[in-house]
């Protein structure tokens, strides 16, 4: 992964080279619309309150849990010692980056939710609140971190959430295998190296129509994730991306002749 100040010159230079974040300049009426009904959307959800209260619990919660880390800089079947408020404060998205996510799936209202790295479970409370009647498959490698996001999605009444526990690697397929419909919406947050980012993507594919909306979380988080998403840009079945430096949104829109790639100040 890139150094605090190595992704700090990076995020400065995004900023200052974005295209405005108003959505002016923006010629397509798609990426415009989404720019300002979405992007720019100010409305104080009540989920938002909700989701974030839960939040500030795990930011307090002492409890120490022992953890299996499948991820990036990990190798398999290591496990050590976690404070729940360390994950909380290093791991979940931050208010910012998911409630976007809710207004992605408030805006899209996608059926079919999957998303790949529950961690304590605030990112998929926003996807599952924003659509109650959506069917969420959220995807955690520990499964003590499972059982407290499984806390979380008791204590705010969600019962539209599927838990899969274990390493993606051995549980993705089995997912797909399972789900009829396609995935109208995918959040993609569990496993920051380039080779397992790829493969997830293409697994994923056969299982999405022309409507699905992909999401890959820190996609300038290191050398190796950059290059997973200038692949992911340049993929056949990709026709638009937008880059907002900490996350990237991809479309597979058939009606876009042409690949189109904007980069958003966020």
């Amino acid at each position: 992964m890139y150094s605090a100040i190595q992704l700090g010159k990076k995020y400065l230079r995004y900023y200052f080279t974005a295209a405005n974040g108003k959505g002016h300049g923006i010629h397509s009426p798609f990426v415009f619309d989404l720019v300002v009904k979405v992007l720019n959307d100010k409305t104080k959800y009540a989920a938002y309150k909700e989701v974030e209260q839960q939040r500030s619990l795990l930011l307090g919660n002492e409890a120490i849990i022992t953890v299996e880390d499948f991820g990036a800089g990990s190798t398999k079947g290591l496990t050590k010692q976690r404070v729940v408020q360390q994950i909380a404060a290093t791991s979940l998205k931050p208010k910012k980056y998911a409630q976007l996510l809710y207004r992605l799936v408030n805006y899209f209202q996608p059926e079919i939710i999957l998303e790949l790295g529950t961690s304590l479970g605030i990112t998929t409370a926003y996807l599952a609140k924003a659509k109650p009647t959506a069917t969420v498959t959220t995807m955690e490698g520990s499964a003590a971190i499972a059982e407290i996001a499984k806390q979380q999605f008791h204590e705010l009444q969600l019962n539209n959430i599927n838990m899969v526990t274990g390493n993606f690697d051995e549980t993705l397929e089995m997912v797909i295998d399972k789900t009829e419909q396609p995935f109208n919406f995918v959040f993609i947050d569990g496993n920051h190296r380039k080779e397992p980012t790829l493969r997830y993507f293409e697994q994923l594919l056969a299982k999405t129509d022309r409507d699905t909306v992909f999401v890959f979380d820190d996609i300038h988080w290191s050398k190796e994730m950059e290059e997973a998403w200038e692949h992911i840009k340049q993929h056949a079945a990709v026709t638009l991306t937008i880059d907002l430096f900490f996350i990237g949104i991809v479309f597979l829109r058939k009606e876009q002749k042409e690949k189109e790639h904007f980069v958003i100040r966020f």
